[in-house]
């Protein structure tokens, strides 16, 4: 089994350019801590993630910041993705001396998913273990969450705009490989 699916990444990965379809998602993240995700690509199979956080197992909130690098699976609205980054929690309830309050957490954060994009919809799910450098209930500790996104702003091939540009590069690979003659309509091509 794993073997097949080794030999399925090392035929269609490198088949495929591009590794998300949308450049902006903003939605929510539900799971073992809820809150509100961003996501922003930045180069062709990579984006930055920005979570900001509310704990349900325990008393803080926390932004985290990850950079993000996305693998085609199927296509470029399926994909895997796995990063890391650095968290910063603030404790949001007062200790007793029998209860005592600990500091506020600082530290790395990873994170593995899978992600699916249809239309403006994106649903992920990922799981994210961290290590508190500094302060924090626990050391190590994990989260799963399923992330609903709307994407904000999409790749510019997906928006329509360069349609047209498409079809001009569709049609000068078509003469290259048919090796037509000289385009004497070269202005079309700009």
């Amino acid at each position: 089994m794993k073997l097949r699916i080794l030999f399925s990444a090392l035929v269609f990965l490198p088949s495929l350019i591009f590794a998300q379809s949308y450049n902006t998602a903003l939605g929510m993240r539900l799971g073992t801590d809820y809150g509100v995700s961003v996501k922003q690509r930045i180069a062709k199979k990579t984006s930055l993630e920005a979570i900001i956080q509310s704990s349900l197992q325990r008393e803080e909130a926390q932004v985290t910041l990850l950079g993000e690098q996305h693998l085609p699976l199927i296509s470029r609205r399926f994909n895997v993705y796995a990063g890391g980054g650095l968290h910063k929690g603030w404790v949001t309830r007062e200790g007793t001396e029998s209860n005592p309050v600990y500091k506020d957490p600082f530290g790395l954060s990873l994170i593995a998913g899978i992600e699916f994009t249809l239309g403006r919809l994106n649903v992920s799910y990922d799981f994210k273990p961290a290590v508190n450098l500094t302060g924090g209930r626990h050391t190590i500790y994990s989260q799963t969450g399923v992330s609903l996104r709307y994407v904000v702003a999409k790749r510019p091939w997906l928006n329509g705009k360069s349609k047209e540009k498409r079809k001009r590069q569709r049609e000068r690979r078509r003469r290259k490989k048919n090796k037509e003659g000289f385009n004497w309509k070269f202005w079309e091509n700009w």
